[in-house]
């Protein structure tokens, strides 16, 4: 079971100055820093120099591929400080160069129009299991509505439902949980565009992810069970786009998610 400490270690960036920022990554057996962790961490940095407001949107693009073993540094730059609404732009570096780079924009909560789509059917997350090599690796409880077996990939469809939550509570704290839904965010969309072509990352694919953008709708505890609906409507170019919608429990939506990634073939 993953040491749940380490993830708020993960995720409490240490301030060098008032815009930098430093931070470690998740112990894993892959040599490359997982997406989802940067873009998390790339809010907390944002999040660290906004007076008030709460994240309500975010783009981020992958450029360089991270590694685990070197501290990620942060930059901040203030853009709009308005009296509801504010941006930020994170450029994420490792050995002086850019790996990632984000911009995301702050709004005062505020009352108005609501309505959300309905979440699909979905059978209860206790009655499903959790894949086991997952328990090891991963800092969130992740279970697949549609069994899969990763070393059999099969043609099934463009589309999988996923539910996830973190292992432990770490409270209502609106950002906090903002963090940790960004951080497993990234998590299968990638897989997505390649559930129709019967490939993995096991297979003979390369495959990276190449933009993340995220809509936060509603505050949410990220400690219970969301399900994840994700969907490709299209690859072309060597190109896959994917994206996913997130509904608590009691079926709200509280947030969307779009990416595009490189799905190349090795020849």
């Amino acid at each position: 079971m993953p040491d749940t400490d380490q993830l708020m270690e993960v995720l409490n960036l240490e301030q060098m100055e008032a815009n930098r920022f430093s931070g470690s990554s998740w112990p894993s057996a892959s040599p490359r820093i997982f997406g989802g962790q940067v873009v998390a961490q790339a809010l907390r940095a944002a999040y660290a120099t906004v007076a008030a407001g709460l994240c309500h949107s975010l783009q981020g693009y992958f450029i360089r591929p991270g590694e685990r073993t070197n501290p990620v540094l942060f930059e901040v730059e203030r853009g709009r400080e308005g009296k509801t609404f504010a941006t930020r732009r994170v450029i994420a570096t490792q050995n002086s160069a850019q790996i990632f780079n984000m911009t995301c924009s702050f709004h005062v909560p505020e009352d108005g129009f609501e309505h959300s789509i309905p979440m699909p059917d979905a059978p209860p997350p206790e009655s499903l299991s959790e894949i086991a090599a997952w328990r090891d690796e991963l800092p969130f409880d992740i279970r697949h509505v549609e069994p899969f077996d990763p070393s059999k990939p099969s043609s099934v469809g463009a589309q999988q439902k996923v539910w996830m939550r973190t292992r432990r509570d770490y409270g209502e704290d609106v950002a906090l949980n903002q963090a940790l839904l960004a951080y497993a965010s990234d998590y299968f969309l990638l897989p997505a565009a390649l559930r129709s072509h019967g490939v993995n990352f096991l297979t003979d694919v390369h495959a990276a992810s190449l933009d993340h953008i995220l809509w936060f709708h509603r505050p949410t505890n990220f400690s219970r069970w969301h399900l994840y609906v994700q969907d490709s409507p299209s690859a072309s170019g060597a190109r896959g786009f994917s994206r996913g919608a997130l509904y608590r429990e009691d079926g709200v939506l509280v947030a969307s998610v779009a990416q595009e990634g490189l799905i190349r073939r090795r020849y």
